[in-house]
């Protein structure tokens, strides 16, 4: 697999991951407000972070197969040109 197929499916997954985790981490949220068990709520809280953190790491690698992209496609020369303003003298 390409890096520019690694990248398109890893960064619009990592977001869709995260926003899941925050309705989650919401859910577990109004558990603990409706006073459930204290195991329930612990436990779905504990999922939900556990979402939310999955996609902040599938969305953190689809960042990072975006930069190898573009290293392979205009090198490395172009990236760090692009990026960095030229001094004037």
């Amino acid at each position: 697999m390409t890096h520019k197929k690694k990248w398109l499916l890893f960064a619009p997954s990592g977001l869709m991951l995260v926003g899941f985790g925050t309705c989650l981490i919401q859910w577990a949220t109004s558990l603990q407000r409706k006073q459930v068990p204290t195991a329930e709520w612990v436990a779905a809280g504990t999922l939900a972070l556990g979402v939310f953190n999955a996609g902040l790491c599938v969305f953190g690698r689809g960042v990072s197969e975006g930069v190898l992209y573009e290293l392979r496609e205009k090198g490395p020369s172009a990236v760090i040109t692009d990026e960095i303003p030229q001094a004037q003298e």
